[in-house]
């Protein structure tokens, strides 16, 4: 399957992060966990996430398939 990760720095560290095989942000520092609790009561901002992985990962996957079955 394909699985988008959507990744929030802040001098140089991630701070929260966005896995669409969970389906949820996961925080890694104290500022990060306070926004991934936030974000993930947030159903428009899940939406969002969401909607990303359809409009980009599987427009873009459909494609790279493509091109690898039309060279073997």
């Amino acid at each position: 399957g394909i699985e988008l990760i959507d990744s929030y720095v802040f001098n140089q560290a991630e701070y929260i992060r966005f896995n669409s095989t969970v389906g949820r942000y996961v925080g890694y520092t104290e500022h990060g966990l306070k926004n991934a609790e936030a974000w993930n009561s947030d159903a428009g901002i899940l939406g969002q996430e969401q909607a990303e992985l359809e409009r980009f990962c599987k427009h873009n996957t459909d494609i790279y398939y493509s091109a690898i079955l039309d060279k073997t």
